[in-house]
């Protein structure tokens, strides 16, 4: 189902907690929520639409990816870049990595491990921050 995109900072501050076999609704939800706001979005995390769990999907080619869980677990090649938010009005300066490995469940819950880059690994960490309370 789609659902409405969560402005309220201090829900958004909170803490995710760990997703399980019984959130599988939300992952339907955010998938509904991102195909409904392609034109303006290519990532999002579950408490944007609100639920408070570990669950993010992105856009990374043709493709929509959800990871359960994901830990970013290695970081390589700072850099600074501006970034928006469907939750925040404007952009604003941040700072993201070139390179990241990111361990995390699939739809199925069978850990992942997989190296990212690029655009498609500025978009997970901004989603994992989400995770994390970190508005940008």
């Amino acid at each position: 189902m789609v659902k409405e995109i969560v402005h309220d900072v201090l829900f958004l501050k909170q803490k995710s907690t760990k997703a399980d076999r019984n959130d599988m609704q939300i992952v339907t939800d955010l998938k509904d929520t991102l195909k409904a706001n392609h034109d303006r979005c290519v990532g999002m995390a579950a408490n944007m639409i609100g639920y408070n769990k570990r669950i993010i999907i992105f856009t990374a080619g043709i493709m929509d990816i959800v990871m359960i869980n994901p830990v970013i677990v290695k970081k390589a090649q700072p850099y600074e870049t501006e970034e928006g938010c469907l939750s925040l009005t404007g952009v604003r300066k941040t700072k993201r990595w070139e390179k990241i490995t990111v361990e995390y469940q699939d739809t199925d819950f069978n850990k992942k491990r997989g190296d990212f880059t690029g655009f498609v690994a500025q978009i997970i960490q901004h989603e994992c921050d989400h995770l994390e309370g970190v508005i940008i």
